[in-house]
């Protein structure tokens, strides 16, 4: 009689903090770096142009750098890549108090700090599934408790960010940022057992070749193509406005980067109630009907933002049409993580976010510069709509109805 493993939690809830003083840094930078450029600039086009710089690397990390996750392995990448980010991250406040640090500068240390953040990321994630079985927890709670935090980071983050660059300055906030790196990077080294998931037998194959097994991966499965497609559109919609019009409104709305804060807390707090929710009882939700539903609430926010309304009204607005996002990525990750190879994780998880990810640099330069030619409300309105019409269609499509079906063995 084989005897039965008791449940071992601790694991994973050490991922789980890792990935939220991670995260809570990030915020930090995703609202520090943008309001420098404007207060030093007054510019929507060199703001998208920060933006831009931001999430290439992103698209270009995860299309080349999957197979290498796969190869050095799950916990050694998130290591190597908070390391790295953490000592880039510092270089940006350190000129800028020593030498200096002109525009172009700011760019490449933002292009590369994306750049090497984005495989420890993935690498985190890939590690979710066995330590989500060696807890006894469905994969859906462990999906979206990864998300609470992600948004949850949000909600802490985003007012803290907020009232720091108020009291500090946006470069010294920037070095909690770096600081943050390098306390993940210990969390992962000494609480998580790492082993590299790829057989030896593996690797006969070239670094390309493997990269290309990724990539037929998704393009042989329809779902997951389809989700690729589906949220390279979302996502392009959401970096012009998170990107470039949500900064400049709350500049010209409102004055100053509490603001911001509180709008981008409000959103992670929606989230957060969301994910919450759907923790509890998502295992037992029809998943394709919950996700369609819950894309279109995300998208009424927009509208709001027309009226110009006291900053309190938008922020409760946000706070409510925010819970729709909380089911998104815990459903997305589920159907992932039951539909890819374990030795496949990196290559695969690096390729989809390249493909879901590499319409927003463009979003970035377009919203920097329509925004500066037509002002934000004509593009409040083309994004209310085109939010819409991409999020109703996903209804519509046959494939998207597989998110439903789920393997016959589940942890329960």
């Amino acid at each position: 009689m084989v005897e039965e493993k008791k449940p071992n939690p601790i694991p994973i809830y050490f991922l789980f903090t890792a990935n939220a003083i991670s995260l809570v840094g990030n915020v930090f930078s995703a609202i520090a770096i943008p309001w420098f450029v404007l207060q030093t600039t007054g510019s929507a086009t060199q703001t998208g142009i920060t933006g831009f710089f931001t999430i290439l690397p992103v698209v270009i990390a995860g299309f080349f750098g999957g197979t290498l996750i796969d190869r050095l392995g799950y916990k050694r990448t998130s290591i190597i890549s908070d390391i790295a980010s953490g000592v880039t991250t510092a270089m940006i406040p350190l000129l800028h108090f020593t030498i200096g640090l002109e525009f172009w500068q700011l760019m490449v240390l933002v292009f590369l700090g994306a750049l090497l953040d984005s495989p420890g990321g993935t690498a985190r994630a890939a590690l979710l599934p066995e330590l989500a079985e060696q807890a006894g927890m469905p994969i859906e709670r462990a999906t979206s408790l990864t998300h609470i935090i992600e948004r949850g980071a949000r909600l802490v983050g985003a007012p803290l960010a907020g009232i720091l660059i108020a009291v500090m300055g946006t470069e010294n906030v920037l070095w909690l940022d770096a600081a943050s790196f390098f306390v993940s990077a210990g969390i992962i080294w000494f609480a998580i057992a790492g082993k590299k998931p790829v057989e030896k037998e593996n690797k006969s194959s070239g670094y390309f070749d493997e990269l290309r097994d990724g990539l037929r991966f998704i393009a042989h499965d329809k779902l997951i193509l389809v989700i690729v497609i589906m949220v390279m559109l979302t996502n392009f919609l959401d970096a012009i406005f998170g990107g470039v019009v949500q900064p400049v409104y709350v500049k010209q709305v409102y004055g100053d980067a509490i603001g911001l804060g509180l709008l981008v807390a409000a959103n992670g707090g929606g989230a957060v109630i969301g994910g919450l929710i759907f923790a509890a009882i998502g295992h037992r939700l029809p998943r394709h009907a919950t996700f369609v539903a819950a894309f279109i609430l995300t998208g009424l926010r927009f509208w709001f933002y027309l009226f110009y309304p006291p900053l309190a009204v938008l922020v409760v607005t946000g706070l409510i049409f925010s819970i729709g996002a909380g089911p998104l990525n815990p459903i997305l990750g589920a159907v992932e993580f039951e539909r890819i190879p374990p030795d496949m994780r990196g290559r695969v998880f690096g390729a989809m976010t390249a493909g879901a990810w590499v319409a927003m640099p463009l979003g970035m330069l377009l919203g920097g510069v329509f925004t500066e030619r037509f002002g934000v409300s004509p593009i409040l309105i083309a994004l209310g709509i085109a939010y819409f019409i991409v999020t109703l269609s996903m209804a519509f499509i046959p494939t998207m109805k597989e998110m439903n079906r789920k393997p016959q063995t589940n942890a329960g």
